[in-house]
């Protein structure tokens, strides 16, 4: 029910009206999300994505690193991200 002290409120589901014996006040805050990436320190080239075959379409080198990342809704397929090996062009794929 919605009103203030005092005043009569209509449950908006069953519809029984009631006199309001109280105020509720409800906030909420909302942090920002911040989005990190993790690399392996151990890895000497700095890349620990796998390289598949696929070709770039800047320079059409068939090597390039591979990754997903979810970019719409859950109940959506992820996003497939691509890095080419040889001139480092960047590509995504919607499926």
């Amino acid at each position: 029910m919605v009103g203030n002290k005092g005043s009569e409120g209509k449950c908006s589901v069953c519809g029984t009206v009631k006199k309001l014996v109280s105020t509720v006040n409800l906030s909420e805050k909302v942090k920002k999300k911040e989005e990190k990436e993790v690399l392996d320190k151990n890895d000497a080239s700095g890349e620990i994505h796998p390289v598949v075959d696929m070709e770039c379409p800047e320079c059409g080198h068939l090597k390039a690193r591979f990754w997903t990342r979810q970019t719409r809704a859950g109940d959506e397929p992820e996003t497939q991200f691509y890095k080419c090996e040889k001139c480092k062009h960047q590509w995504r794929e919607y499926r």
